[in-house]
């Protein structure tokens, strides 16, 4: 297993994790990764890979966002 695959099964404890201890329902809240639905950690794990992929996107294209205008100061100016 990757390094990358085993951190976004990580990411997705942790955030079923804290989606169960922020849970209005105390009973609700009690159950561990390991007494999930084994479908139900298959999505969670595929939806941190998506948030994760979507988070790399942002910034990947703020970084390009910048990249065709001129710094403050060196715009040449005139058509």
């Amino acid at each position: 297993m990757s390094d990358q695959e085993v951190f976004v099964q990580q990411f997705a404890r942790w955030f079923q994790h804290f989606h169960e201890a922020l849970s209005p329902d105390p009973k609700q809240g009690s159950a561990s990764w390991n007494t999930v639905p084994a479908d139900q950690r298959h999505r969670l794990v595929a939806a941190a890979r998506l948030a994760i992929l979507e988070l790399e996107t942002n910034v990947h294209s703020q970084d390009n966002s910048r990249l065709y205008f001129a710094k403050p100061g060196e715009a040449e100016w005139g058509c």
